[in-house]
């Protein structure tokens, strides 16, 4: 019969069946199998070694319903005696479907970065001679040359002298934080910019109120000093360990 013929058959006994009073529910034939439906399982076939019992080749063969299973299709061949197969035999082995693969998840990362690689932030607070209240910011140890990032995607609001700051960027981010960073010896970046994260701004130096180059990086929640906050935390947060 052509498939035109069978899609005819088909629609005709769906109306039978909407004359007796049930429900009928048409269902498109690709949804029965599903984008991550299980293989099929198909048929093939054994030759019996000696040795072998039933037991072993449904555990080898991974048969679906186990030696029982695998005697009930093979009974006409093997016999009244499940105990006793003749090597030699053909038996019909239907394996388990095979399990699809699980959908993998989409990932993606946290939308926060380090603003430089490789080397750990700290001093977060701390008292020191080169500033009047505890310390604003991380100070990172980097070489002057050191390419420095954005941590995150934003606009850049300042890219210029900053007094003891030396050279320095402040980005405004869309949660409406602010970050800083200082002692710059060139900029790669000017403001009104739009940037990525993990985009270069800038590369470190010795410039402003310093004893020796670094990355000074400060996280704000205004763009003015005195809004700071804890950098390496707010980072952490964002799963940033830096």
């Amino acid at each position: 019969m052509s498939a035109t013929a069978n899609r005819r058959s088909f629609t005709r006994r769906l109306a039978l069946l909407g004359t007796t009073g049930a429900a009928v529910v048409a269902l498109p034939l690709t949804a029965l199998g599903g984008a991550h439906a299980a293989s099929p399982a198909k048929d093939a076939t054994y030759t019996v070694k000696a040795g072998d019992t039933l037991i072993k080749i449904a555990k080898k063969e991974k048969v679906s319903g186990g030696w029982k299973k695998l005697y009930e299709q093979n009974k006409g061949t093997i016999g009244a005696n499940p105990g006793i197969i003749k090597p030699g035999s053909q038996l019909v082995v239907k394996k388990a479907a095979t399990p699809a693969p699980a959908a993998k998840k989409a990932t993606r990362g946290s939308g926060w970065t380090a603003p430089v690689d490789g080397v750990k932030g700290s001093g977060y607070g701390r008292n020191g001679s080169l500033w009047s209240h505890g310390h604003t910011g991380a100070d990172f140890p980097v070489n002057t040359g050191t390419p420095v990032k954005s941590v995150a995607a934003g606009t850049v609001v300042t890219a210029g002298w900053g007094g003891a700051y030396g050279n320095q960027i402040v980005i405004k981010h869309a949660d409406g934080h602010y970050s800083q960073y200082a002692h710059l010896s060139a900029f790669k970046v000017s403001a009104g910019q739009s940037v990525g994260e993990g985009q270069q701004i800038a590369v470190s130096g010795a410039t402003g109120n310093v004893t020796g180059p670094h990355l000074h990086f400060e996280v704000r929640t205004g763009p003015d000093y005195g809004s700071d906050v804890n950098p390496i935390t707010f980072l952490a947060q964002h799963g940033v360990n830096a």
